[in-house]
C-alpha cells in the first residue's frame, strides 16, 4: 500500500494479509502510527500475525521487491480478471484520497489492473479493493496448483452453519 491514510483500511488490509499469509508492504508516508503500542490501543489481535514491512518511500520498496508489481487503478484498461496472477506477484494500491500517481508504473513497468463498475461510483473503498483483487489472484493461484490450499475448517465451529441446515432441511447440528 503506498501511502496510505485511513487506519481501518489498513488494519482491513493487514487481517486479510494475515489470512492469506502474504507480506504486507506499506510504504510512508502513513496517515497513522503502526507502533505496537498504537496497534494494542486499537485491539488488533492479528497483528503478529502480519508479515509487515514498512519502507521509508517508494525507493526503499523497489529496492526489496523481487518479483513482478501489479498495479492497481480506476483507468485501467485491463480488468483484474483478466490478468494471469504469478507466484510472488506484488499488488500495489494507492492511498484513500488519490490512488497511484501513474509514474510509478510508467517507470517501473507492470500490468495495471482495474476492478469494473457498474454504477456511478469513482472507485471502491480501499480495503474493499485489496480483497478483491488479492482473492482472485490467491484463487487462480490455487487453481493452478502455485499455492497452498487453504486451512482446513476450524474443529470449533459446527458440521455446517444453521444457513447450511435450513438450506438441506436438517436441524442444525444433525
Amino acid at each position: 500500500m503506498v501511502e496510505p491514510e485511513i487506519p481501518p483500511n489498513t488494519g482491513n488490509v493487514a487481517r486479510l494479509a494475515a489470512a492469506l499469509d502474504a507480506p504486507l508492504h506499506l510504504i510512508e508516508p502513513l496517515g497513522f502510527d503502526v507502533s505496537e503500542r498504537a496497534v494494542k490501543r486499537a485491539g488488533l489481535d492479528y497483528w503478529q500475525d502480519v508479515r509487515l514491512t514498512v519502507h521509508p518511500n517508494w525507493e526503499a520498496f523497489l529496492s526489496t521487491a523481487p518479483r513482478r508489481l501489479v498495479y492497481t487503478s480506476s483507468f485501467a484498461d485491463t480488468l483484474y480478471t483478466d490478468l494471469e496472477f504469478q507466484p510472488g506477484d506484488h499488488l500495489v494500491f494507492g492511498k484513500e484520497t488519490a490512488g497511484l500517481d501513474p509514474r510509478l508504473w510508467q517507470e517501473t513497468p507492470g500490468p495495471v489492473v482495474r476492478i469494473p463498475h457498474w454504477g456511478p461510483v469513482r472507485s471502491l473503498n480501499l480495503a474493499n479493493a485489496v480483497a478483491i483483487v488479492a482473492y482472485e489472484a490467491m484463487r487462480q493461484l490455487s487453481a493452478r496448483g502455485e499455492a497452498p490450499p487453504p486451512l482446513p475448517r476450524p474443529s470449533d465451529r459446527p458440521p455446517i452453519t444453521p444457513y447450511e441446515a435450513r438450506k438441506r432441511g436438517r436441524p442444525r447440528g444433525a
